[in-house]
């Protein structure tokens, strides 16, 4: 069986990380497959680092990484894909509004997809936030020629080979659709999967702050000379694939 390594970048996380990471531990159980849980503290002042420190001393396949200011999330997530070891790349946000146990669906998948991408089924968030999703998604998959339901969704599984494929250079939210151009140029396949999505319920969302939005547009302008010519490759094995027979965690 292939192992796992699974990447959560964290920014402020104290009260969910003890708890997101007892989920990816069960889930690690539950599929009896060999994995590490990859921490990345993205410069947190709220005790994250700590908490993250604690629970890797209680299990060894807890990997504690950090920076030491907030550098972004394009950039927390190069840091996780760099220091990954397993077969199969997974990341997803440390906030507990998705049920890991559900990424048992996309890893039947990895048989068949190189990325096997997640969507918000639907979307537990705030409207403006909604709004501003969709937004978004119309913009890149315009500029790009995506085909993506849900581009920022963080729940993406990867064969390492996509990760080694790939130069990502995006420090903040715009890593998304950048990880999604280059993957389609380089001949990577992709499904995408329905993930039920959570309120949040403890400590507070930052991807909606002006800073976040102001850095995915500057990224945005900045790749747009370089990623635009790789959007007019076709996508082998986008959409949604058939579900029939697959196991769904309850």
């Amino acid at each position: 069986m292939q192992t796992l390594s699974v990447i959560l970048p964290a920014f402020n996380e104290a009260e969910n990380i003890e708890a997101m990471v007892a989920d990816v531990l069960r889930l690690l159980t539950v599929e009896g497959r060999a994995g590490e849980v990859l921490v990345v503290d993205d410069g947190s002042d709220d005790g994250t680092w700590e908490v993250v420190c604690a629970l890797e001393g209680r299990d060894a396949r807890v990997r504690p990484l950090r920076h030491d200011v907030n550098r972004g999330y394009g950039a927390a997530l190069r840091t996780g894909f760099r220091a990954a070891q397993g077969d199969l790349v997974f990341f997803t946000d440390a906030d507990r509004q998705f049920d890991v146990l559900e990424l048992q669906t996309l890893l039947a998948l990895t048989d068949r997809f190189d990325i096997v991408a997640g969507f918000r089924a639907p979307r537990r968030d705030p409207a403006n936030r909604r709004l501003n999703a969709w937004a978004w998604g119309q913009l890149v998959n315009g500029l790009f020629g995506l085909s993506i339901q849900d581009v920022n969704c963080a729940f993406k599984l990867f064969d390492r080979r996509v990760i080694e494929d790939l130069e990502i250079r995006s420090d903040g939210a715009f890593v998304n659709t950048e990880i999604l151009v280059r993957a389609r140029a380089a001949g990577h396949s992709l499904a995408q999967v329905p993930v039920t999505h959570l309120p949040r319920v403890a400590g507070v969302q930052t991807g909606a702050r002006p800073a976040v939005v102001a850095r995915a547009f500057v990224e945005l302008v900045r790749l747009y000379g370089e990623l635009q010519p790789l959007s007019r490759r076709r996508w082998r094995g986008a959409g949604r694939p058939s579900l029939r027979g697959l196991r769904r965690a309850s």
